[in-house]
């Protein structure tokens, strides 16, 4: 906001921004912001208020909290007031509000910035600063936030790239093309391990098995073939592990096994170390790659993933 030239912000356009920055890795994610936190519950309060998608776009949704006028939308973001304006100048001010409040509109205090009841101003002594290190300041409250969610998502991979929405999600093309299709050749016809349909090569989905909102990658040991129509429904949900996986470990051995007889240096064979990592090369993948030792690295996935928040399939 700041950047753009403001140096007054209403505080409500704040709170919306807060809320609107955090959509994704809330109601994507399912990251947990802690027990205590009644950021995670705002945000799941105010999608069903407003009827806001998970996919909607930030801006859009700044703008529909800025200008709601639903009142159970606006106790909600009047909640941050309590304690998120002043916190940020407590190096500056100790105090009652009140206190605070006084203290900071008077420029000569150097506070980062005046508070007033329904907005803050920028102290002209650091609109300069703030303008030069924007970066640097941005950078550092994702680091801080980035370590804030992994203490309360420990065992949650790749928070980092939780933090912000992402432009657009990575076609699965290649995967289809220099991998799957190579199974197809070899077997033409394979099961949906979901629907029971026969699958073609012109005609199936690449899917993840566990959700790419919680694994937040496309690694090929967890993508597996699937109808088009049951793939366009299951969103983010958890497979069944006593009704997939063994399904889905066969075909995944399977292709392993056609892929590596095809072309041993596929680059995609080489995503499968990063499970098995005792081996260095692929040449004795085929070998390892048991049911016992691919059930301990996927199970947990999917126990830990459950325990986050994500639902299983009916």
């Amino acid at each position: 906001m700041f950047e753009s030239g403001k140096n007054e912000i209403y505080k409500k356009e704040i709170f919306a921004t807060m809320i609107a920055n955090s959509w994704y890795t809330i109601n994507y994610f399912n990251l947990s912001f802690g027990v205590q936190d009644q950021f995670q519950k705002a945000i799941i309060e105010i999608q069903k208020i407003e009827n806001i998608t998970i996919q909607e776009k930030k801006h859009v949704i700044q703008k529909i909290l800025i200008e709601s006028e639903n009142n159970s939308t606006i106790k909600i973001l009047n909640h941050f007031n309590k304690n998120v304006p002043h916190y940020f100048l407590s190096p500056w001010i100790s105090g009652k509000n009140s206190e605070i409040y006084n203290y900071s509109q008077n420029v000569q205090n150097r506070c980062l910035y005046a508070l007033f009841n329904d907005r803050i101003i920028i102290n002209p002594y650091w609109e300069q600063y703030l303008l030069r290190n924007a970066k640097i300041i941005k950078d550092f409250c994702y680091w801080n936030l980035a370590l804030y969610l992994q203490a309360r998502n420990p065992s949650v991979p790749d928070i980092p790239n939780k933090l912000i929405k992402s432009a657009e999600r990575s076609p699965l093309t290649d995967q289809r093309k220099n991998f799957w299709n190579l199974v197809f050749q070899e077997k033409v016809e394979i099961k949906c391990i979901y629907t029971g349909e026969m699958l073609t090569i012109d005609n199936y989905d690449v899917e993840h098995f566990i959700p790419h909102s919680f694994v937040s990658h496309d690694l090929i040991w967890n993508l597996i073939p699937s109808d088009k129509r049951f793939n366009s429904s299951k969103n983010n949900k958890l497979p069944i592990v006593n009704k997939h996986f063994n399904a889905f470990f066969d075909l995944q051995k399977e292709a392993v096994k056609i892929v590596f007889e095809k072309n041993p240096k596929n680059k995609f064979l080489l995503e499968y170390l990063t499970i098995f990592p005792e081996l260095s090369t692929v040449e004795n993948l085929s070998v390892i790659f048991d049911k016992n030792r691919f059930e301990e690295r996927i199970i947990p996935l999917i126990t830990i993933a459950s325990n986050n928040g994500f639902q299983f399939l009916p």
